[in-house]
Order: structure tokens, then C-alpha cells, then sequence
């Protein structure tokens, strides 16, 4: 949670129902077939303007001025050889440890830094690049509407809630996991084709990208795969993705009979040398179930054993069971009433309870209250029950919602109790001074395994299978005397 500042940050998915007004057919700017269509071009354009500065506000965008500029010649670059050259593109690098890329209608391109710090060359990045520009040219997300099968929307972290307390998050504005939609097997294939086709032309070996597969398939061994890219999700195989990529960069280069295919993988390296991996403590951490926050200087417990998502705009927490939810944002007030009825006017909440209280110092205001919502297709009605706790700290008032069924309710309240009544100022200089781990590059010592290079520099060998997924390697691969790899440095 960088700054809780930017409140309505939303992908406003409902700007398709006032942007779609009639259905038609439109040629496939790729197959070149006529299409059912419920999205104009000029829709699509708008609705990717709309979502980008919101997309941004959400997640932020990493400050690092060499790897934009690398991300957007390169996207430019290979743009103007796509199937809509004269669609304006525009292509970001998003301040989250996520391993992602992900592309909204228009031409909008999102990389995470995540995602960057995992890439070993260009190449690599380059057809992953590709990938996403093809679901744009395609418009693949303008025929998944077309289907009515638009995006799931998911909390972060891949945090699994009721489908009661799922509505309140969205209502609330919970910040949300990348938004995009889940695109067919057959969607995927075409934009791998693409990836391969596009990167290939502008001269960089599509064979890079296939590799890459190995490096998302290791991180889905290892557990990570809620963290990986959204062209992996509806592909249960990525070896198998591998062998089809490879096969068609081995035609696109016969085809094209370039004189040479770049990789380039020494100054990409040096490009993402000091580039911040995972998480960033600058923007609050957990540490022995307390949540502290360096900038904001505040600290809270979390519970033990919760799921927490932090991000600029909020901090939800969840347990394993999904059954209660609970949210840390900025309320919108200049004092902690109308802080209160604001929330309460904004998500139709029936207000059962109230108490002026203080909290370690710092006045607060506890309110109880329910919300009644109907299912729009049933007509059934369910109700959950919200304890929100508003804090006045400095100049900005926080709120803590604690939300769950009438019936799941008291099993969680103490949970709720002991962070809302937790929050207090963080004066530990320790904990405020933290600092993130970043990518550091460094040639190898002598020749030997990437094992052995990682404890010439001191890598612990708990951290060894991770590191040679970053490398995109095996531990007992062998690399030479000069080799440049990847660690991780505080």
C-alpha cells in the first residue's frame, strides 16, 4: 500500500454496457473474416482510455526510466509491424512482484516488474511482448465479450471469498487483481502465433520465448502459480507450449531468412540490474502477523494464518476458509462521521450501531452495520454483516471493514478486534528503515554449476532453486568463468 490516496481505481467494466449499443460485424484485423461484433474500434479505444489511468492508480507504475524506454521502443517497434499499425499503443511497467503481463482493449500493454526481473534476455521478452500486442491485434477480448465471457474478477493475491463477501469487496472498490479476460485455449495459441510471428520480424529468436515456458513451468512446480501470467492460466501444460512455439520459430525463420536473430541477453541483464524482487516493504510488510507500513508509520496484527494482498489503494486480508474478509483503506471525509455516512451512502449499508471510541491514543468510531443485496438473475436476497472501525491518524482517516455472514460473524469478530484495535503508530526505526531485495547482476567467479556460483557469492542454498528460476536454469546447470547471472542483494 504505497498510498491509500487514490480511492475509485476500479476497471470500470460497466463502460462496455453504455459503450455497446448494437450489435454488427466487423473484419478480424488478423484472419481478415468477418466477425460478429458488439465493440466498434472506437469503442475499444475508449474503453482501454478509460481503464489505463485507473489500471495505473491501482497497481502504479515502476519508476525506472531505462526499462520504460526499453518497453516502449521495443513495443512501438514491434507495433508498427503488427495487423494494426496505425492503433495507438501504449505499453507500462506496473510497480507489483506479480509475474505478469496482460494486455486491455485499444492497445494498452502491461509488464510487471515481476515479470521483467524473470526475464534473460530480450528475446524472451520480445515474444512475450508479441503474445500480448496479438491479443490486441486479434481482439480477442472484444470476441470473449462478444461470448459473455468477461473477466473474472479476483482479489488479490488469489485470496478466495464467499460470493457475499466478494460482492462487498467490489462494491467497496477492493483494489482488484489484473483485470483482463480469460481468453480460450484457441485465443492463446493464436497470440503464441503471433508472439513468434511479431518478435521474428523485428529480428529477435522466438526460440527465447519457448524457453521461457521452462522458466513459468518451474515457477508452477514451486507453488507459484497464482503468480503466474494470465496466457498461462488456461494452459494446464506450458511444456507442451514450448515444443509448438519452438517448431513455429524454426518456420518464421526459414521463412524469413535473416541473417541473424537476436537474444541479447548481456544487456538486458544489465538493464534489470538493481530492478526491486518481490515484494517492496516500502509499501508495508508483514513480519511475525504485524502489518507495518515504513511510510505511512503505521502498524497492525494480522491474523495468524490469514492471506494477505497489499496494494496501493488497500490491504484485504482473508482466511483459508473464505468465509470472513477484511479491508484497510483511505475513507473520504474531513472527520469521522461524515467519513461514516459517505461509506455508508456509497454501499447502501443499514447503519445498526455506533460508538465514539479511541484506539491507543487516536480517536475512532465504531460502527456496526448490514447490507442487503439481490441476486439479479435468482431474485434471492443475502446479508452480511459489517463491523467498520474509522481511525483519525494525522491528517488522514483510516477505515478497517470486517465483513461476514450473519451466521460466520462471531467466529471472526475477535479476529476483527485485534486488528482494528491494534492500529497504532510505528516509531520502531527498525522496522521503518526496512529495505526491498533487489536483482543484482554479477559475472561468475569460475567455472563450474550455477549451484556453485551462487555460494561463491553467498547465496544460501534455501534460496538456490529459486534463484535458478529467476536465472531461468537448473542449479546443477553448468555456467563459465564470466557468465553474468542473477542474485539477489539487499
Amino acid at each position: 500500500m504505497k498510498n491509500l490516496f487514490s480511492i475509485n481505481v476500479l476497471l470500470n467494466v460497466t463502460l462496455l454496457s453504455s459503450l455497446l449499443i448494437f450489435m454488427g460485424c466487423a473484419i478480424n484485423p488478423v484472419s481478415g473474416k468477418k466477425q460478429v461484433s458488439l465493440m466498434s474500434e472506437q469503442q475499444e479505444i475508449a474503453l482501454g482510455a478509460e481503464s489505463d489511468p485507473q489500471i495505473i492508480a491501482e497497481f502504479g507504475l515502476y519508476d525506472n526510466a531505462p526499462i520504460q524506454s526499453f518497453i516502449n521502443a521495443r513495443g512501438q517497434e514491434m507495433a508498427a509491424i503488427s495487423h494494426r499499425p496505425n492503433l495507438k499503443f501504449q505499453f507500462r511497467i506496473l510497480d507489483s512482484p506479480v509475474v505478469n503481463a496482460f494486455a486491455v482493449p485499444g492497445g494498452y500493454v502491461y509488464f510487471t516488474r515481476g515479470i521483467m526481473a524473470h526475464f534473460n534476455n530480450e528475446a524472451e521478452f520480445a515474444g512475450v511482448l508479441g503474445h500480448e500486442i496479438g491479443h490486441i491485434t486479434a481482439r480477442h477480448s472484444v470476441d470473449q465479450y462478444t461470448k459473455s465471457t468477461l473477466a473474472q474478477v479476483l482479489l488479490m493475491g488469489g485470496m478466495i471469498v464467499s460470493k457475499e463477501l466478494r460482492a462487498f469487496a467490489n462494491e467497496a472498490d477492493i483494489a482488484m487483481q489484473l483485470l483482463f479476460l480469460k481468453y480460450s485455449r484457441d485465443h492463446e495459441s493464436q497470440s503464441d502465433e503471433l508472439g513468434v510471428e511479431y518478435s521474428s520480424k523485428v529480428g529477435y529468436d522466438a526460440k527465447e520465448m519457448a524457453g521461457f515456458f521452462k522458466t513459468l513451468n518451474a515457477l508452477s512446480s514451486q507453488g507459484g502459480g497464482g503468480e503466474l501470467p494470465s496466457f498461462l492460466s488456461t494452459h494446464p501444460d506450458p511444456l507442451d507450449r514450448y515444443e509448438n512455439v519452438a517448431k513455429m520459430a524454426t518456420e518464421w525463420q526459414t521463412k524469413l531468412q535473416l541473417p541473424s536473430y537476436k537474444i541479447n541477453r548481456n544487456s538486458y541483464l544489465q538493464m534489470v540490474d538493481g530492478i526491486i524482487y518481490g515484494e517492496d516493504p516500502r509499501q508495508g510488510y508483514v513480519d511475525n502477523n504485524t502489518f507495518y507500513h515504513p511510510e505511512l508509520k503505521f502498524l497492525y496484527p494480522v491474523p495468524s494464518s490469514w492471506k494477505l494482498a497489499n496494494t496501493p489503494t488497500q490491504v484485504q486480508m482473508a482466511p483459508a476458509d473464505g468465509k470472513a474478509l477484511m479491508i484497510l483503506t483511505l475513507a473520504e471525509g474531513n472527520s469521522l462521521q461524515t467519513a461514516a455516512t459517505n461509506t455508508a451512502t456509497q454501499l447502501e449499508l443499514t447503519t445498526t450501531a455506533s460508538k465514539q471510541i479511541t484506539i491507543n491514543g487516536l480517536q475512532a468510531l465504531e460502527v456496526m452495520s448490514k447490507q442487503v443485496s439481490q441476486d439479479p438473475n435468482t431474485g434471492a436476497q443475502s446479508e452480511i454483516t459489517i463491523q467498520s472501525v474509522y481511525i483519525q491518524y494525522g491528517k488522514n482517516i483510516y477505515v478497517f471493514h470486517g465483513v461476514s455472514t450473519p451466521v460466520d460473524f462471531p467466529a471472526y469478530k475477535s479476529s476483527f478486534d485485534k486488528a482494528m484495535y491494534g492500529f497504532k503508530e510505528l516509531k520502531d526505526q527498525s522496522k521503518i528503515n526496512v529495505l526491498p531485495e533487489k536483482i543484482k547482476v554479477v559475472s561468475v567467479k569460475k567455472a563450474g554449476t550455477l549451484g556453485q556460483a551462487l555460494l561463491d557469492y553467498s547465496i544460501a542454498t534455501t534460496r538456490h532453486r529459486e534463484l535458478s528460476i529467476v536465472n531461468g536454469m537448473d542449479v546443477a546447470d553448468p555456467v563459465k568463468q564470466g557468465d553474468m547471472i542473477k542474485i539477489i542483494v539487499k
